[in-house]
């Protein structure tokens, strides 16, 4: 399956622009995109029709946000090298780098959580 950095596709939502609203950069697969100030990483990409934001480990399915408020999991890219992070509870700001997460992610245990689940 091929997924294209951005969609060419139109977005589902517009941000209502505001006078007073300051604007970020932040990179989604190496392009940048220029979203509000205050909104979560989340509403920007689906903001620019970036969905799918990843793939599940069985299967390759596509995912993308559903609940939006942290509970389904579905949401889940790697944001500043990190893997794992929702997309929906994590606000945008200047110069972050966002890229989808295919499959399955780990993330180093730290000594603590190694020797508890021993």
């Amino acid at each position: 399956m091929h997924i294209e950095s951005v969609s060419r596709r139109p977005a589902l939502f517009a941000a209502q622009a505001r006078a007073d609203a300051s604007i970020v950069t932040l990179r989604f697969e190496d392009q940048p995109i220029r979203v509000p100030a205050g909104i979560s990483v989340a509403a920007a990409l689906l903001l620019h029709a970036a969905a799918p934001f990843r793939t599940t480990p069985v299967g390759a399915a596509p995912r993308a946000p559903y609940c939006m408020m942290g509970v389904c999991f579905e949401c889940l890219v790697e944001i500043d090298g990190r893997p794992n992070r929702q997309a929906c509870l994590t606000p945008v700001r200047d110069g972050m780098v966002i890229r989808r997460q295919h499959g399955a992610s780990s993330l180093p245990l730290s000594r603590q959580e190694e020797e508890h689940g021993r």
